[in-house]
């Protein structure tokens, strides 16, 4: 039986531009990248240098600290640019892709029922798929050093302008059972859905425990189900893994090959048509935004959705861990005669500020990306505490992570949060702070105190 977790606490925020459930598949693009800067808390070590010919699943870069962990090239081709920034910073590895695509081969056909833990450990590694398992505490890459208590995947999301992974996954649940039924050879498999799940083809899955998830922004974020179902205290370590993540393995185990085909939404006021796109990760952005926008001036496009992603421009690459491009208005643009006094009646409000707080559950807006304030001090009113569904006091978390105060961060429960998790408490501060970087910058700081 599942068991049924009711969250209260959070934020909907609908906007203008959710992707319609239309596929479209993309032809193979010239280029393709992969960002070290993705993937949190390694240092990169480059295996390979410009002219070089690699395989798809073959490594570009490896983790400097264990030379274990591989992260590897999404198609086959020549390297033609290994990026550096200041002081010799990795940033991006570019790959020219050949036109017949060649895959490293991985081995036979794997059976699930055969395979040991060490076996999954090693074909995560060489694979490269072990670069997008994360742990908490810190929300950092897994070290395959650990023995996790768990492993959590959230099936779904409700951030603005999220993919939808019943769509993603669509034709290939039985790819993501069996890799998840592969997860659970290492530790214990949690699995998170939402009520409109229950009754869908993910199920069953005998070997993962499923948890039902109903309520508002940040329900579908794994570290409110970590926190419901499993909290992580202090020498305690679980492993998070994304669900598309999990279908790839489970192709992996039934090929023998790594195809790193996702689907991902293309969304946004300032898209034409919202739709979702089947291509490779690392794609270049201008091949997924190709006719969808008017102009880019005055637009913002984010790698990922507009509360977790970050801004980019049609030069990049499909981030490691995204399945949302948007683009919504930049706001740089816009010009109001009376500021904050107007009544702002096409505005989005989480007070009671303007008449639109009304309407506020059934329409979707078309907001930008301004931030309407400075950065000022904090006021203490429990506004964070309105939408932050954890067990945790994120206002005095805030707080000790600025003061620097690391025995307070520990007794607030840090070890339990990424910044992921402040996104809703961020968008509606009053006090304008960055809280994901700061939540990042305290994880950073904790993490190599306690190395």
């Amino acid at each position: 039986m599942k068991t049924l977790y009711k969250i209260k606490k959070g934020l909907d925020l609908r906007l203008q531009g959710e992707a319609e459930l239309k596929l479209v598949k993309a032809g193979l693009s010239e280029e393709y990248a992969l960002m070290p800067t993705d993937f949190q808390g390694i240092v990169p070590r480059a295996v390979v240098k410009e002219g070089d010919r690699v395989l798809a699943g073959e490594a570009l870069f490896v983790d400097k600290a264990t030379e274990r962990i591989h992260f590897v090239s999404p198609v086959s081709g020549t390297v033609v640019g290994v990026e550096r920034g200041e002081r010799r910073k990795l940033l991006r590895f570019r790959v020219k892709a050949d036109k017949e695509q060649v895959f490293k081969d991985f081995g036979a056909k794997y059976d699930t029922t055969h395979l040991t833990a060490d076996s999954v450990k090693s074909l995560l590694l060489e694979s490269g798929l072990f670069g997008f398992m994360r742990q908490r505490p810190y929300d950092v890459i897994a070290s395959p050093d650990d023995t996790p208590k768990a492993i959590f995947i959230s099936a779904f999301s409700k951030m603005p302008l999220a993919a939808d992974f019943s769509f993603v996954v669509k034709g290939h649940e039985e790819d993501f059972k069996n890799g998840v039924r592969a997860l659970a050879k290492l530790a214990k498999v949690h699995l998170g859905i939402c009520p409109a799940q229950i009754n869908s083809d993910l199920l069953p899955i005998s070997e993962a425990e499923v948890s039902v998830f109903d309520g508002p922004n940040p329900s579908g974020n794994v570290g409110v189900h970590i926190n419901r179902i499993d909290p992580v205290n202090k020498g305690e370590v679980v492993w998070t893994l994304s669900p598309e993540i999990a279908v790839v393995l489970g192709r992996l185990l039934r090929t023998g090959k790594l195809d790193l085909t996702r689907r991902v939404a293309v969304a946004g006021s300032q898209v034409r048509q919202p739709h979702y796109v089947e291509t490779l990760a690392g794609a270049p952005l201008a091949d997924l935004l190709k006719g969808q926008l008017d102009t880019d001036a005055h637009v913002r496009i984010i790698n990922g959705n507009p509360l977790v992603g970050y801004k980019t421009d049609v030069t990049g690459f499909l981030g490691a861990f995204n399945n949302e491009v948007c683009a919504i208005p930049e706001g740089d643009d816009v010009n109001e005669a009376f500021g904050w006094i107007a009544p702002r009646l096409n505005d989005y409000s989480t007070s009671r500020s303007y008449f639109t707080w009304l309407l506020r559950k059934k329409r979707a807006y078309n907001l930008d990306c301004r931030i309407k304030g400075g950065e000022r001090h904090m006021i203490m009113s429990a506004e964070y505490e309105r939408v932050f569904p954890m067990d945790i006091y994120p206002s005095f978390l805030i707080k000790a992570i600025i003061a620097g105060d690391i025995d307070r961060q520990e007794a607030l429960g840090i070890y339990e949060v990424a910044p992921e998790d402040f996104a809703v408490a961020e968008f509606i501060d009053s006090s304008k702070l960055e809280l994901q970087r700061i939540v990042r910058q305290g994880l950073d700081v904790l993490r190599k105190e306690n190395a």
